[in-house]
């Protein structure tokens, strides 16, 4: 094998020269057959088995888009507020006098289902029974008898229909009380003594 040949000397604007010497080069090994030669091009960093960062969900900003919705349902049900007590005419009655009793009597929109339960009830079970059955005990028991930990209401079907059911009655028991009921507490329909807005009903005329 020839050396290889040493370059001539590098003028250094008369501070003299420089003479390179180049390192001999060893002869290229030879690939065996049936071998592909292969380079290492980077180092990939293995990733964690449990993902640490939390997968990115569906969210909103408070600001602007949940407090526009809110400001915005704040707005109408003000609006429809105004309306209303501009249009309905609700003065203070007179003193209370504890001599003559109003007919009918009732209680606030949030008991006339109670009121209406006695109706049809003995004082023990509308006012006692029911209520301690279906308000205390049945309430408590429903996270004992609907043990589903979702969330998602797919998948609550039946604590669903244990809600719908109460809220129906409820709902139920409180329009009866509030429109069907008339002088006496008797039954009655809207149109003629149950509904006690008197601008209402001269506005609204019935046959």
């Amino acid at each position: 094998m020839t050396p290889p040949a040493v370059p001539p000397p590098v003028s250094d604007n008369g501070r003299g020269a420089t003479q390179v010497t180049l390192r001999p080069v060893a002869p290229p090994e030879e690939v065996p057959e049936g071998v592909r030669p292969q380079r290492l091009l980077t180092v990939v960093k293995a990733k964690a088995i449990q993902q640490v960062k939390a997968t990115p969900t569906d969210k909103v900003n408070t600001w602007p888009h949940l407090m526009i919705a809110e400001f915005s349902a704040l707005m109408v049900i003000t609006a429809v507020l105004i309306v209303l007590s501009v249009i309905l005419q609700a003065p203070l009655l007179e003193l209370a006098n504890f001599n003559a009793t109003p007919n009918p009597s009732k209680a606030p929109w949030y008991f006339l289902g109670l009121q209406e339960l006695l109706s049809y009830y003995d004082p023990q079970v509308a006012g006692v029974i029911i209520p301690t059955i279906t308000g205390l005990l049945g309430f408590m028991a429903i996270p004992y008898v609907d043990r589903n930990p979702s969330t998602k209401p797919s998948d609550r079907k039946f604590a669903i229909m244990l809600f719908t059911l109460f809220l129906a009655g409820s709902a139920t028991l409180t329009l009866l009380g509030t429109l069907f009921r008339g002088p006496g507490f008797n039954f009655t329909y809207p149109w003629a003594d149950g509904i006690w807005f008197d601008d209402l009903k001269d506005w609204v005329h019935f046959e």
